[in-house]
C-alpha cells in the first residue's frame, strides 16, 4: 500500500494512492483511521485495515492539496553518513568500517512540493538523495536475519545539508538541522511492495532536469538490514523510528566547480518503484525587526 498525508483547505488527510490517484478522508471524517505516526504501530493488518478505510473515502485531488511528511512525530530520525563508497571517496573520508550516524529533529522536515529553504548565512546548500526505511515492529538486539521483519516500509529523503555548517564543528548536526531543508515523501510504501530491504532498486537524484546522482541501493556499504540490526544493538528502535540510509556520490560539493542549489532551482529525488519527491528552492526571507 502507497500511503499520503496531506492537508486540504487547513485540515489534515490520510489518502491511499492506487494507480497513480489518491483516494482518502480528513481527520474530521468519523471513518479517518488516524495519523500515520499512530497507525505505524498497529503493524501490517493495522495498515491493511486503515487502506481498506480510505478506500471508502472520496478523490483527493493532487491540484488542491499540500503534501505533509510521511512521519512528523518519530522519536528518532536517524542518518546515515558515508555509506556508499564513491561518496566517501568523493568526500575525502576513508571508508568507516561502522555506520557513520547523526540525528535530523522533525523541526526541520518539509513535504513534496515544499520549498527548500537556502538560509541567508549560506551558500552552500546542498542536495541529497536517500531512502528512508520506517519501523514497524519496534526492538532491541534484533538480528540481522530478522532485521527487516521490523522494516514496515520505506520512503525518499533529499537530506539538504548546508556544507559550511556541517563542517564547522566535529560533529555534522548543525548543518544537517537547518529549517525547511529535510524534504521527505511523498509517499510512505509498505514493504510488502518493495524488494525485501529496497534491493535493486535504482535512486536518482536530479537538479533542474540534469541527473546528478544515480546507484542501486545494492551499492549501500550497509544494507537495511545491516543497519537496523547494528542500531537496535545500543537503543531500542521504536515503531515510526525513521532511518535515512545515506546519499551516493554526485554530491554537488564534491564537484569542480561546486554545484550548490540556489533559488528558483528544483530538486527531484526518485527511487524505483516508490516515486518522485519534488522540491524547488527559495531563498530565507528574514523579516526586520521592529523599532522600539
Amino acid at each position: 500500500m502507497r500511503f499520503v498525508r496531506f492537508l486540504q483547505n487547513g485540515d489534515e488527510g490520510l489518502a491511499i494512492e492506487e494507480t497513480g490517484s489518491l483516494t482518502g478522508l480528513l481527520a474530521g471524517d468519523t471513518r479517518f483511521p488516524g495519523r500515520l505516526d499512530a497507525l505505524i504501530a498497529t503493524g501490517a493488518d493495522g495498515l491493511r485495515q486503515a487502506g481498506a478505510i480510505l478506500r471508502t473515502g472520496g478523490p483527493i485531488s493532487q491540484n488542491a492539496i499540500s503534501y505533509l511528511p510521511p512521519f512528523t512525530q518519530s522519536k528518532k530520525v536517524l542518518c546515515v553518513g558515508l555509506n556508499y563508497r564513491d561518496h566517501s571517496v568523493e568526500s575525502g573520508y576513508k571508508q568507516p568500517h561502522y555506520p557513520t550516524i547523526f540525528a535530523r529533529f522533525t523541526s526541520s522536515l518539509i513535504g513534496h512540493r515544499d520549498a527548500i529553504i537556502r538560509p541567508t548565512v549560506s551558500e552552500t546548500l546542498d542536495y541529497e538523495g536517500e531512502l528512508v526505511a520506517v519501523i514497524g515492529r519496534g526492538g532491541s538486539k534484533i538480528a540481522l536475519d530478522s532485521a527487516l521483519d521490523h522494516v514496515a516500509g520505506y520512503s525518499i529523503f533529499n537530506d539538504g545539508s548546508i556544507r559550511d555548517y556541517q563542517h564547522v564543528t566535529p560533529q555534522w548536526t548543525i548543518g544537517k538541522n537547518f529549517d525547511s531543508t529535510g524534504a521527505f515523501g511523498p509517499v510512505f510504501v509498505t514493504a510488502d511492495e518493495l524488494p525485501p530491504g529496497c534491493r535493486g532498486l535504482t535512486l536518482e537524484t536530479r537538479l533542474n532536469g540534469k541527473v546528478v546522482q544515480r546507484a542501486n541501493i545494492d551499492d549501500m556499504v550497509f544494507g537495511v538490514a545491516s543497519l537496523v540490526s547494528i542500531l537496535s544493538q545500543t537503543m531500542t528502535l521504536e515503531p515510526g523510528d525513521v532511518i535515512m540510509t545515506g546519499t551516493p556520490s554526485g554530491v554537488g560539493a564534491a564537484r569542480t566547480p561546486p554545484l550548490f542549489m540556489k533559488a528558483g532551482d528544483v530538486c527531484e529525488v526518485e527511487i524505483e518503484r516508490i516515486g518522485t519527491l519534488m522540491n524547488s528552492v527559495e531563498d530565507e526571507v528574514v523579516q526586520g525587526s521592529k523599532a522600539a
